[in-house]
């Protein structure tokens, strides 16, 4: 990274603490929510899963169970297991991405995949990153599995929400703020980043926590970005601006027919890709299909569109890190003389 990039990222923050936010983070929103008139519209058409013929492919979806890398602390890789679950090993630290290993989330029907590392098969879990509180993102059967120190790094509003579980390692985050957990190669960097999405968890809490991405940096210098959920917009950029050389973005490419209702707060696979582009990112991982039935697009189409539009690009075919369920790719290793400069 460049000394113009380091010196506009914010000092790390302390871990933990009480924080005081706002009632509301509505401002934040960067299109206006769907109200009474668009439910009813996507009721009328019947827009709301895929038809019959369409859910016949479930069984093509790739999934390819099998054991974590083998990593240290000078690799970085990632095994995709499902949604927008990631195990995470960067910094010689294991990482969740909002953790979903339930079969079932509310208003969903039950996952089309298996979860693709068995909660037996973790090693034990350093920290926790959130991106907002929808059901399927923030799931509380699966947060419950964990021992009740593991650090949690949350939005702007939810520490109320993971203390009253008990959690006792709990920092919540605004945009563009970060804090650095340690790692047997020095600390990993965590930054909260924004994302055009919005929180709710129940009828009365709209917009009441924030939402958002996170940037991971390790003492080597790999970065990775997971973006969470979002539409498209400005933010890639200005996220890429900010934290030079993202080595892997991590993107949301299902969840997104019908546009209409849906293009504010979910990027299909062509706008994932764009993305990826305007991040500065070397390599791409698809996510947030195969695995949750939550909009009307056929299953397997989101990988379909999500190739055609990376080939159309014209960049190196490897640096699409198109996963099944299950899969892990690793990064190259940096070298100790690059971790002793880093550190």
């Amino acid at each position: 990274m460049t000394e113009q990039t380091e010196r506009s990222l914010a000092e790390p923050r302390p871990l933990g603490g009480t924080r005081v936010w706002p009632r509301t983070f509505a401002d934040r929103l960067t299109a206006p929510l769907p109200g009474v008139r668009a439910l009813a519209r996507l009721a009328r058409e019947g827009r709301l899963r895929p038809g019959a013929e369409a859910l016949r492919d479930i069984s093509a979806l790739p999934v390819e169970l099998g054991p974590l890398p083998v990593v240290d602390a000078a690799t970085t890789a990632v095994t995709w297991a499902g949604h927008a679950s990631w195990v995470l090993r960067i910094g010689g630290l294991t990482v969740l991405t909002d953790p979903v290993w339930s079969r079932k989330i509310l208003g969903t029907p039950a996952r089309l995949t298996p979860v693709g590392v068995r909660w037996e098969d973790l090693p034990p879990v350093d920290a926790v990153v959130i991106s907002h509180n929808h059901y399927d993102h923030l799931d509380a059967p699966t947060l419950k599995r964990l021992p009740r120190d593991t650090p949690l790094l949350l939005p702007a509003g939810l520490a109320r929400w993971a203390r009253r579980r008990r959690f006792t390692h709990v920092t919540e985050l605004d945009w563009w703020e970060a804090v650095e957990l340690p790692g047997p190669a020095g600390p990993v960097r965590f930054d909260f980043v924004p994302a055009h999405h919005w929180s709710k968890r129940s009828l009365t809490d709209t917009c009441r926590s924030l939402w958002g991405g996170w940037v991971l940096t390790a003492p080597g210098g790999q970065r990775v970005y997971f973006a969470g959920d979002t539409g498209y917009g400005h933010w890639f950029a200005a996220i890429g601006d900010r934290y030079a050389g993202i080595d892997l973005a991590l993107l949301p490419i299902g969840a997104y027919d019908p546009r209409w209702m849906l293009s504010p707060v979910h990027t299909d696979p062509e706008e994932a890709v764009r993305a990826c582009q305007d991040l500065g990112a070397r390599a791409m991982a698809p996510m947030h299909w195969a695995t949750f039935v939550l909009s009307a697009e056929p299953p397997l189409e989101p990988l379909h569109r999500v190739r055609t539009a990376w080939a159309a690009t014209g960049r190196p075919r490897e640096d699409l890190w198109d996963l099944p369920v299950g899969g892990s790719r690793v990064l190259p290793s940096v070298d100790a003389t690059a971790l002793q400069n880093a550190r």
